[in-house]
């Protein structure tokens, strides 16, 4: 609808055409949609007359459950809040269990058995289980994230492709040569589903997506989720869509009014950057534990062979049991690296993915600042030509201006209404991440600690039990 002589917009993404309807635009994910719709729509017309006692959620089978808050605007927020306090029994429990291999060759895959068990009123059953591979999971987020990512909420990111570990899989002729070449790989994919739907289940409205209740529900094979392949067009869309969001986010500066953005922002790139920092070094303690043990275990058997030459029979037999205790020590750090790597590292890594998943939500909200800020440009310019048109006495031109103004009136209003509401959604969503994030790591780190302590303890009974025996040495 614009003038011949107003072709010139203000630049927002110089590879995006955001007037444009053609929906083949490759970067389509990356165009400004004004929200329209009020942020109590968000849960898909579903009312949380009983939402989940969110406090009651755990998200490992050894884990407290976690404080949550729920994000609800206005009369639901507190009603969500009320709710949960009064139904103090309502829980829901996810875990994956066993995993099995399907199909030989490359088109090889692991199934996973999800089994649920809940007393929440939106499910059908109590206890349910289904089975699932690790594209669907990927096809979940993807839905998720496209459903709620542009009004602020914080999606759990799901866990990240290994092409070296399904290789190993695919690789396998059996489920038995799987396990050998890639029994690691399974487990640890396994814990990191489990955390991955935990953490989507915690979260007081995902937890009633329709998409969300199918996924854990209805024992149906899902929709082959193609566009989570990287080598599909979907695939090789997304790869361009994230160049492009990428170079947007490096080039585009916003002028923030609000502090309390900028403080946020700040802070969470700071403790990104620490968290990172720790990871890799608890990930080098992880292989030095196994380094270590790997080095016990050799002790152990040369001081097996010595004890079969030592002619002296105390001094033989003192040595036998040095053997079996440092074999016994082999085996307790081994535990403590596995300690440290499924309570430790694993949880530092998911919340490494989840400040980028709150990066997301900061970046959407800069996305629509740029559209209300264009669209303000954009009715500065009609105005201008309205008022040019009507200077020249131009009527034939001056209807089309007229519509055009109020046109691009009702999209800075209603870019301004998208950005204040996701503005306050985030705030809202920092909330309650900044209070699980705080639980989750006073729970790992007194469980870590009471493992700790739990080696320590038979370590030193160990060498006391030895300790007799190199006395009597005579």
């Amino acid at each position: 609808m614009a003038d011949d002589g107003i072709t010139n917009s203000p630049p927002l993404f110089e590879n995006v055409n955001i007037t444009s309807e053609d929906n083949s635009d490759l970067f389509v994910s990356a165009r400004q949609d004004i929200q329209e719709e009020p942020t109590n729509k968000i849960t898909n017309g579903t009312t949380i007359a009983e939402p989940a006692d969110v406090s009651k959620i755990s998200l490992s089978d050894s884990r407290s459950n976690l404080e949550t808050v729920p994000i609800n605007n206005g009369s639901e927020h507190k009603s969500a809040e009320k709710v949960e306090f009064e139904n103090g029994d309502t829980f829901i429990d996810i875990t994956i269990g066993e995993s099995q291999k399907m199909g030989e060759g490359m088109g090889a895959y692991v199934a996973y058995r999800i089994v649920t068990k809940t007393n929440m009123t939106i499910f059908k059953r109590r206890e349910f289980a289904v089975t699932r591979r690790f594209s669907d999971f990927l096809g979940l987020h993807d839905k998720l994230t496209e459903k709620y990512l542009k009004v602020g909420t914080i999606i759990p990111p799901a866990p990240e492709k290994s092409v070296i570990g399904m290789t190993k899989i695919k690789m396998g002729s059996s489920t038995e040569n799987a396990q050998n070449n890639g029994g690691d790989f399974v487990e640890r994919r396994r814990a990191a589903l489990e955390r991955y739907l935990k953490r989507t289940a915690q979260h007081p409205v995902l937890i009633i997506d329709p998409d969300f209740r199918d996924f854990l529900e209805n024992d149906v094979e899902l929709p082959k989720a193609t566009s989570t392949s990287a080598l599909s067009g979907a695939g090789v869309m997304r790869l361009f869509n994230k160049v492009g969001e990428t170079v947007n986010k490096i080039t585009y500066k916003m002028d923030e009014t609000d502090p309390w953005f900028e403080d946020k922002l700040t802070h969470i790139e700071g403790l990104e950057t620490q968290l990172r920092k720790l990871h890799t070094n608890v990930e080098a303690m992880v292989t030095y534990r196994r380094e270590l043990a790997h080095l016990t275990n050799g002790v152990s058997r040369s001081a097996a062979l010595l004890s079969s030459c030592e002619d002296h029979s105390s001094l033989s037999r003192a040595l036998t049991y040095l053997a079996d205790t440092e074999e016994k020590v082999e085996s307790l750090h081994l535990d403590q690296a596995n300690t440290d790597f499924y309570i430790l590292c694993e949880l530092l890594k998911d919340y490494i993915g989840l400040l980028g998943a709150v990066r997301d939500a900061f970046h959407e909200r800069t996305k629509l600042f740029q559209h209300w800020q264009h669209s303000q440009q954009m009715l500065a310019k009609k105005r201008e030509a309205k008022a040019k048109f009507e200077l020249q006495n131009r009527n034939d031109k001056l209807d089309q201006a007229n519509t055009e103004v109020i046109e691009w009136e009702s999209k800075v209003e209603r870019g301004q209404e998208s950005f204040d509401k996701i503005s306050q959604m985030i705030k809202k969503e920092m909330d309650r991440f900044e209070r699980c994030r705080i639980h989750d790591f006073k729970v790992m780190f007194i469980k870590y600690l009471e493992n700790h302590l739990k080696h320590q303890a038979q370590l030193v009974k160990y060498w006391e039990e030895f300790l007799p025996e190199a006395k009597s040495i005579a």
